[in-house]
């Protein structure tokens, strides 16, 4: 059942449960009201090669985020203290349409955790317009399982993160120390709306249905790393997909804050590499080192991912 729009009146869609009432102006931890804060809808081909495929994705990439992580590579957008642009939902339907019309089959949403009710009104808008894209829910696994039970048979394709399984590292890095706990319970959830580990592809090699989780390796943190595939093995399944992510790229933000000033070496990675296969995990992928080079978006161009 979809998220009703009254749930922002004692806004607690997100795990900050900031009980304000956003229809009315007021502001909770993501600074967003009650309308559709809009950084980017655009073509994105630097996804998972079953998320992307040949033509890309048509993601939605929303402004501020639930989660202040100090390293954010889309921190552009996801600063809950720069002002938002807030797209009507005609703009929002139209300029989605323009992109689905060159043949792409999914759409993504980026960082929804905190706009549920506005991301259920766009695929709606869209489903009264006769389109039904594969909808990809791409999020930092900071979400209300609550709220996700409400949503359940509006997404397709679940692809969260796994951050963190140090209570303090998540404090540090994105003041959240509630988040493992949050993120278990959460995944859990989507785990039993996918009905279990098994992704389904279509005859061109997109995913239609099922679940992807995604853990960026976090330089000086292996054991964060180590100790996240640990309980996906243990409580979700080894069959499930895991993108495992070396692209972590130091931001200016945090140049004098080591160990989070520099790239993720080569020992830390091919640790958790190895700790992943000896998990028997089989499905998924992992980045080339080199990746942290390559994923730098400027969303200040219509274009953020393209050179």
């Amino acid at each position: 059942m979809p998220v009703p729009s009254r749930m922002l009146d004692d806004c607690r869609l997100c795990p900050r449960h900031c009980g304000v009432n956003r229809q009315s102006g007021s502001l909770g931890y993501c600074g967003i009201d009650d309308r559709i804060p809009i950084a980017s809808i655009c073509i994105h081909r630097g996804e998972e090669p079953v998320i992307s495929g040949e033509r890309g994705i048509c993601n939605v990439f929303f402004s501020h985020c639930n989660l202040q992580c100090r390293f954010c590579q889309n921190s552009q957008i996801s600063d809950n203290h720069r002002p938002p642009e807030y797209w009507s939902i005609h703009r929002t339907v139209l300029r989605i349409e323009h992109l689905l019309g060159q043949g792409i089959d999914n759409l993504g949403f980026v960082s929804p955790s905190h706009v549920i009710p506005q991301m259920v009104r766009i695929i709606e808008a869209l489903q009264h317009r006769g389109h039904v894209p594969t909808v990809v829910y791409n999020s930092s696994g900071y979400d209300c399982a609550e709220t996700l039970k409400e949503i359940e048979g509006l997404v397709d394709v679940y692809l969260p993160d796994l951050k963190y399984a140090d209570h303090q590292l998540a404090e540090k890095a994105s003041g959240a120390p509630d988040y493992p706990e949050t993120a278990r319970s959460a995944l859990k959830e989507m785990f039993r709306q996918m009905n279990g580990p098994r992704l389904e592809l279509d005859s061109s090699g997109l995913a239609r249905h099922g679940m992807i989780i995604r853990h960026l390796v976090l330089p000086g943190y292996p054991e964060n790393s180590i100790a996240c595939l640990d309980w996906i093995a243990q409580e979700l399944s080894r069959d499930i997909h895991i993108s495992l992510m070396s692209q972590y790229h130091p931001t200016k933000a945090v140049l004098n804050t080591p160990p989070f000033d520099r790239p993720v070496s080569e020992e830390e990675y091919n640790r958790v590499c190895l700790h992943l296969e000896e998990l028997g995990f089989e499905n998924g992928w992992i980045q080339e080192l080199e990746s942290s080079r390559h994923y730098q978006p400027d969303f200040d161009r219509d274009h953020p991912f393209e050179p």
